[in-house]
């Protein structure tokens, strides 16, 4: 019988191969570098027009640009738009693009989801310096003057905002609009509605915690899978083909994604305080966030929406029409990929672990500290970071100034983008007033707790 069995194995096992059901281990290194590398979507510019972008920069910075050095330029650049220069790469190219031989630009995942925090690169840490408007409107502009064509995203920017506050992107309507354009294989159609978009920020999630949850979103309502990973991948130049021909690949970029580990806090910390913390968390807490150390329990829950109280643009973006066609189409496995929440009753309570690095904090990026989400009261009306990569240590997050008013005499520059104004649509910091049940000297220790995940 053994013989027998082998051969049917090996039968069975060069079958899977013709039916490319055979598949290479999922491999980190292998993700991490396709993100690098590869490029999945048409170029978005080259490398003269954005050595050229400092020309229409806002003054003071355009002349401290025209009079530094190349080298420093570029570093200006970088620091303006959110980028990350590669370690010892002598071509200089950044980790949120992939820049080919040619010179040609093509934006990647880690242009959300590779950031710094404290002056310290992260990996999957959300990128909240990324200014994915401010780039384009200055590509945009050097395109014209050069006489360059503009892509798609250069025009599609003139009518669809690509995120209002530095840190932030409309990253869930980029999903709807573009799978307006696809039947369920992902064949691109010419549909008689215009798709249905109420367009608002995001603050993108850490990579370290999806491998903790089943399902993906703030309001939890996609099975997670490496096809999830591709739907941004829909330009008119990506048809069926590239998608199966891709997938492969998009099985090893998430298990980079699986194999990010939460990054540790490096700063001191009160053992003695954050015991206590422990204490009171665990009380109040877990019950929607989970339990961390060895025998750690994560729930996934998701709160109602009229018991949370968060922003609630985010929840309602979505129609149900928009979920029932993801639900039905490749890109969730035509269902088979598990179960599509239809009507989310509310947001996902999210697993805390690396909390200390994912400021600013809500689904929007409204909150900028900790200190601020325990303190419901005491949030900031309108706030702006005080350094590129400023960090509170005391109230752990970003280090801000807080205004009751929006200044007068700013630039448009900066009253739109680098401000955050909690007022506007989509960009409330209400809510989430469970902290209120706490003393302070219990928010005190849950705050040095936190720090310990």
């Amino acid at each position: 019988m053994q013989p027998c069995y082998f051969l049917y194995s090996l039968l069975l096992y060069a079958l899977c191969i013709q039916s490319g059901v055979a598949q290479v281990k999922p491999s980190p290194q292998r993700g991490y570098q396709l993100l690098l590398e590869k490029a999945y979507l048409p170029p978005a510019f080259d490398t003269e027009t954005f050595n050229k972008t400092w020309q229409n920069w806002e003054e003071p910075l355009r002349g401290q640009a025209a009079l530094a050095t190349e080298d420093e330029r570029r570093l200006m650049a970088y620091r303006r738009y959110g980028l990350l220069e590669r370690r010892g790469d002598p071509r200089h190219r950044p980790l949120q693009y992939v820049v080919d031989a040619n010179g040609n630009w093509t934006m990647n995942c880690l242009a959300c989801h590779q950031g710094t925090v404290a002056g310290h690169r992260i990996p999957g840490a959300p990128n909240v310096q990324f200014a994915l408007e401010t780039l384009t409107k200055d590509i945009r502009t050097t395109k014209l003057q050069l006489k360059k064509p503009l892509t798609d995203l250069d025009l599609g920017s003139l009518v669809m905002p690509l995120g209002t506050t530095v840190g932030t992107t409309n990253a869930i309507m980029f999903g709807v609009a573009l799978m307006h354009y696809r039947d369920k294989d992902l064949n691109i159609i010419s549909p008689e509605s215009i798709p249905q978009l109420t367009h608002h920020d995001h603050d993108a999630p850490p990579w370290w915690n999806v491998s903790r949850k089943k399902r993906l979103y703030s309001d939890n309502f996609a099975p997670r899978g490496h096809r999830a990973l591709m739907q941004f991948l829909a330009s008119r130049e990506n048809g069926p083909a590239k998608f199966r021909e891709w997938e492969e690949d998009f099985r090893h970029i998430e298990s980079y994604i699986d194999s990010i580990q939460p990054p540790k806090y490096p700063f001191a910390i009160d053992q003695r305080i954050a015991a206590q913390g422990r204490v009171v968390f665990e009380d109040n807490c877990a019950g929607c966030h989970g339990t961390y150390g060895p025998e750690g329990e994560y729930p996934e829950r998701i709160i109602p929406w009229d018991e949370v109280g968060t922003d609630p643009v985010r929840i309602r973006a979505l129609s149900k029409e928009h979920r029932l066609d993801y639900e039905r189409n490749w890109i969730n496995e035509y269902g088979q990929a598990g179960e599509v929440i239809i009507d989310p009753a509310g947001y996902l309570a999210p697993p805390l672990n690396g909390i200390w690095a994912s400021a600013p904090y809500f689904h929007n990026g409204s909150t900028p500290t900790l200190w601020h989400l325990l303190h419901p009261s005491q949030r900031p009306v309108i706030w702006v970071r005080t350094d590129f990569d400023g960090y509170d240590r005391q109230r752990v997050g970003l280090a801000v100034q807080e205004f009751e008013e929006m200044p007068p005499d700013l630039s448009d520059e900066s009253r739109h983008r680098h401000y955050f104004d909690t007022r506007a649509f989509g960009k409330s910091a209400a809510g989430h007033t469970f902290p209120d049940q706490i003393t302070d000297t219990e928010k005190h220790a849950v705050l040095e707790y936190l720090k310990t995940l």
